[in-house]
């Protein structure tokens, strides 16, 4: 692959449109970090569960303040790149493209967590699980292999990229019209669903197909060997910086979210987080930590210095890698590339995530409950689109938002637009229309 390709700002939708800008200091890069920051799927963010329950009397991160800081620490390591890879090339004429990877990645972290569901991770898996083995598992007979692969798989990666491509009924081509660069950076998985595998990860639905290969195959991504029928490519570049920014992050900040919780002690908060760094770097922090008597401080301080430790690092593997990652031939994630002491570190900060994190007890209930809740409003609308004669049926489909096409020719769009629907909203709506369906709750009289 080719950074003078890789680079390209063609806005999908408005390919045969062109806007030289002149006097604006805005690149269309930029353009789609701003045009993400004032959009509606950017801001319900704000109320979807990242990890912990969304907020009582303790601020935690959400979807959206998650995705800020990803998109903080992108643009950080991104820079770093930048600025070697543009003394590298200094000769060539589209070096000066490579100051654009900034804003790329700072957009594309800001996108990353879009087609996201309600309720975490766990919302995803339920929306799997109810084609799979709940009662959506009826609906296979009517649809093809394919088109089977992208519900029972369903990935919110590839929802992010039918969020930012796909067109809505009543809204324009395009989607939201990022250019291509910005949207193969979202892309960790760069196939389609039937080579999901078992941990079902790909990163287009069969809707989504055609649109994903012609922005890979116009910014050059390398083509993969694929089974016949199945479309695979390698990973563009940036998206290896648009990952490890998001390990770095969930993994850190979940640590500190769970000392806030007290979850973990400080001591142990303390000991993970020192463990990225040996002396005399060690001593420094700890002679700046022994300063400060407030232990969230404490916490804070060690955490920003890991955040900086990491993105080094991360710029400096990206940079080794370069002609790998050109090549399609880079194994693993940047991540998987730290120095010893910190990737051991790293491996431990994950091990207590998941030991004492992921199964306390209020993450546990945002599970049971995000489950039930999603379950049951996919079997209400999946029945309704299938049963659109009905008389609840249309008074269901009736409340459905019309940029959602319920009423679609074909039951494939039809069922998409039932998915699009729930993993749209938020923690709080997805709870409230499910109390409103059960007769829990009523408009005041």
């Amino acid at each position: 692959m080719e950074w003078k390709l890789l680079i390209n700002d063609l806005r999908f939708g408005l390919e045969h449109y062109a806007d030289p800008k002149k006097g604006n200091v805005r690149t269309d890069f930029r353009r789609d970090y701003d045009r993400l920051v004032f959009s509606s799927p950017f801001r319900r963010l704000q109320n979807k569960t990242q990890v912990f329950p969304l907020p009582g009397s303790i601020f935690v991160h959400n979807r959206l303040t998650h995705s800020l800081e990803v998109s903080s620490v992108g643009k950080s390591m991104a820079d770093s790149i930048s600025a070697e890879l543009q003394q590298k090339y200094a000769g060539e004429s589209w070096s000066h493209a490579l100051a654009d990877i900034g804003d790329i990645v700072s957009a594309g972290c800001l996108a990353h967590d879009l087609g996201n569901p309600p309720f975490g991770h766990s919302g995803e898996k339920a929306i799997s699980a109810f084609f799979s083995e709940g009662a959506g598992i009826g609906l296979k007979p009517l649809l093809s292999e394919r088109q089977w692969d992208d519900f029972i798989n369903f990935e919110g990666n590839a929802n992010a990229f039918r969020v930012l491509t796909h067109q809505f009924k009543g809204r324009r081509p395009g989607g939201f019209a990022m250019t291509y660069s910005m949207l193969a950076s979202i892309v960790k998985y760069p196939y389609d669903s039937s080579l999901a595998g078992k941990k079902g990860k790909f990163g287009f639905f069969d809707s989504e197909r055609a649109d994903f290969m012609k922005v890979a195959d116009t910014l050059g991504m390398k083509r993969l060997d694929a089974p016949l029928g199945s479309v695979a490519y390698a990973r563009h570049p940036l998206v290896y910086i648009v990952e490890a920014a998001d390990d770095i992050c969930y993994e850190v900040m979940d640590i500190e979210d769970a000392h806030k919780l007290k979850i973990l002690t400080t001591a142990e908060v303390i000991d993970l987080l020192s463990a990225y760094f040996e002396d005399p770097r060690l001593a420094r922090i700890n002679q700046v930590t022994d300063g400060i008597d407030d232990p969230n401080e404490k916490v804070c301080y060690l955490r920003s210095c890991v955040i900086g430790a990491l993105v080094e690092s991360c710029a400096t593997a990206f940079l080794e890698h370069e002609n790998e990652i050109l090549d399609g031939a880079f194994g693993g994630s940047l991540i998987d590339h730290l120095p010893k002491r910190q990737k051991a570190a790293y491996e431990r900060c994950s091990a207590v995530s998941w030991s004492k994190i992921y199964c306390a007890h209020d993450v546990v209930d945002i599970d049971l409950a995000g489950n039930r809740i999603l379950t049951f409003l996919l079997e209400k609308l999946t029945e309704a689109v299938t049963h659109p004669d009905l008389y609840y049926s249309a008074l269901l489909l009736s409340q459905v938002p019309g940029q959602y096409d319920v009423h679609a020719p074909d039951l494939y769009t039809r069922l998409q637009a039932v998915v699009d629907h729930v993993s749209a909203m938020t923690d709080v709506y997805a709870l409230n229309l499910y109390r409103k369906l059960n007769g829990h709750s009523l408009p005041a009289v």
